[in-house]
């Protein structure tokens, strides 16, 4: 019984959009009467920026620094260049390190001596050492690897926020401040203030 009614249900549910079709032509659109619509309101819609996203993620994914470059904000370019370049020193020396102490951890554990005696003088000691260059050698791994995407996603979002008009009355500045102390006493520094 109550599968007859589950499929005179869907049956119905199905048949129901067959039957309230219209053949009759003219559809009238409603228009909200509450909103009010200007022209200045239609007219910052319609600025639309000639820079493509998708673009400009994809060059910075192929050269990083060239969705940048796309976007004009050429700034930016140095600062892509020296994080890369930061994180490939380090990495490589991590690497340089972790090697060498794998390798005198191997040839301490053969019998053939220790080459760093002055810095670790027991087995357990190089192979604390090179775990921890290990370590620190893929955690800068994957801090370039996330830095490298922030590249992307940096020229991707430039890119989109090129649409939007900006605000010249919105301002954020740095001034010096005075203020009092519950001792009477002033300290001197800084307000961050936003005007709009």
């Amino acid at each position: 019984m109550r599968i007859r009614v589950l499929i005179a249900s869907i049956l119905c549910a199905g048949l129901a959009p067959l039957l309230a079709q219209q053949t009759d032509q003219n559809i009238q659109i409603i228009t909200d009467s509450t909103f009010l619509q200007t022209e200045d309101d239609f007219l910052l819609f319609q600025e639309v920026s000639d820079l493509d996203p998708q673009r400009s993620a994809l060059l910075s994914a192929i050269f990083p620094g060239l969705g940048q470059i796309y976007n004009k904000q050429y700034w930016k370019v140095p600062v892509i260049y020296v994080g890369l370049a930061t994180f490939a020193h380090f990495i490589s020396y991590n690497n340089d390190l972790y090697h060498s102490f794998r390798n005198a951890a191997i040839s301490n554990a053969n019998g053939l001596g220790n080459p760093f005696d002055n810095v670790a003088t027991s087995q357990t000691i190089l192979i604390r050492n090179r775990d921890n260059f290990r370590r620190n050698r893929d955690f800068l791994i994957i801090l370039g690897s996330v830095f490298y995407i922030l590249n992307i996603v940096d020229a991707h979002v430039s890119a989109h926020l090129e649409e939007f008009n900006l605000n010249k009355d919105l301002a954020l500045s740095i001034e010096p401040s005075i203020k009092n102390t519950v001792a009477n006493n002033q300290a001197f520094g800084a307000s961050l203030i936003l005007r709009f």
